[in-house]
């Protein structure tokens, strides 16, 4: 995708070998910055303080954390070390251990002279399969948001709510729950998007309407509880998520406050739908209850970032001194709530069978 008419992507090896570059999230939407990592611990922090996120882009920052750690030591203590303190910086994004994982049982067949080559190459692939999928769960959405549109009858435009960031910063490339907004866009199919501000980072306010306008698709800043009011009046088509982590029964972990859109797009009628690829489908899990809910530090609902009218950042307090904060990162909604998973191998009702039926080569067990 395009900033400021320039391809970018959020990850990206440096042309010399020497690191990584990365978008740091954290400054967006009032600067535009980029972050050299060269070595585990830069990349960890990259993860853990969310200069990336998204469930994709985690795991791809992962499998090069890993490069870099190989590339300081490539030894069988090493390799676990590393393994451990990438899986430990985000618990619940499950693509950033299936990509810790997939890493190590890449590399341990080799000598450990050629171990850190080993770890760039399958990153690299990493990522360019991140690419594809995504493109793939576009053009599934596409058609899901041309037979909406198709069925209006007012003929206006389709109006699409989605909660936090699951557009190409989230990913490699692409995005997952924003996918089919851009190409519905660029097909031509007049496109209205609602974005939930998602306090407490506030991703949708800061980024996903920051992308969304980068690629000229019309979008609203909404706050997270205007949902209801929305859909109550008829101003939502269709309702698109993305997922951190997906139960084999089809539970969708999601940015907290997803939940409470599926109940209100449940009582007013309008179709509701998770876009994810396979990775982070956890089939090891039979339900989201079973999913561990991220607690994160109470400075992110205590205090807020914004831009002064003097073109200063800074990050000011909106709680009393003394209270007492409780920041639970994700929500749980469950699959009776969503009418369908958009994944890269098609769309399927949210159900064991559902998923079963697209992905029979790694239902019933682990996917890493």
């Amino acid at each position: 995708m395009k900033v400021n008419g320039v391809a970018y992507r959020p990850i990206w090896p440096e042309a010399d070998g020497a690191g990584v570059g990365i978008i740091d999230q954290t400054k967006l939407p009032h600067r535009f910055e980029t972050v050299r990592l060269t070595s585990l611990a830069d990349a960890a922090h990259a993860i853990r303080a969310m200069l990336v996120r998204g469930a994709p882009l985690i795991g791809a920052t992962a499998a090069y954390g890993m490069w870099l750690a190989l590339r300081a030591d490539a030894s069988d203590a090493a390799l676990a070390e590393a393994a451990e303190t990438l899986v430990a910086t985000r618990p619940t994004a499950v693509n950033l251990r299936w990509a810790v994982d997939d890493l190590r049982a890449t590399v341990r067949p080799f000598p450990e002279g050629e171990r850190a080559a080993a770890a760039f190459r399958r990153a690299g692939e990493i990522c360019e399969a991140d690419v594809a999928t995504n493109a793939a769960i576009g053009r599934h959405g596409l058609e899901v948001f041309r037979r909406i549109h198709a069925e209006k009858r007012d003929g206006g435009p389709l109006r699409v709510l989605t909660h936090c960031n699951a557009g190409w910063l989230a990913t490699v490339d692409w995005g997952t729950a924003l996918a089919p907004v851009y190409m519905a866009h660029d097909a031509g199919i007049p496109v209205e998007v609602w974005v939930d501000e998602t306090r407490p980072r506030n991703q949708g306010a800061a980024l996903t309407a920051w992308e969304l306008g980068q690629h000229g698709v019309p979008n609203r800043v909404v706050v997270d509880n205007a949902g209801g009011l929305l859909m109550a009046h008829g101003q939502v088509d269709v309702c698109i998520t993305g997922t951190d982590r997906t139960a084999a029964n089809g539970d969708v972990c999601n940015k907290i406050g997803t939940y409470l859109k599926a109940l209100a797009a449940r009582d007013n009628g309008v179709p509701f739908y998770v876009a994810l690829p396979g990775p982070t489908i956890d089939w090891n899990l039979s339900d989201g209850g079973q999913i561990p809910i991220e607690e994160r530090a109470a400075r992110e609902v205590s205090h807020v970032q914004g831009m002064a009218d003097d073109g200063t950042v800074a990050e000011v307090r909106v709680t009393p001194p003394d209270a007492e904060v409780a920041n639970y990162g994700f929500d749980v909604t469950p699959a009776r709530l969503v009418t369908g998973l958009i994944t890269e191998r098609g769309v399927c009702t949210a159900s064991t069978a559902g998923l079963a039926g697209l992905y029979p080569d790694m239902a019933g067990g682990s996917a890493a």
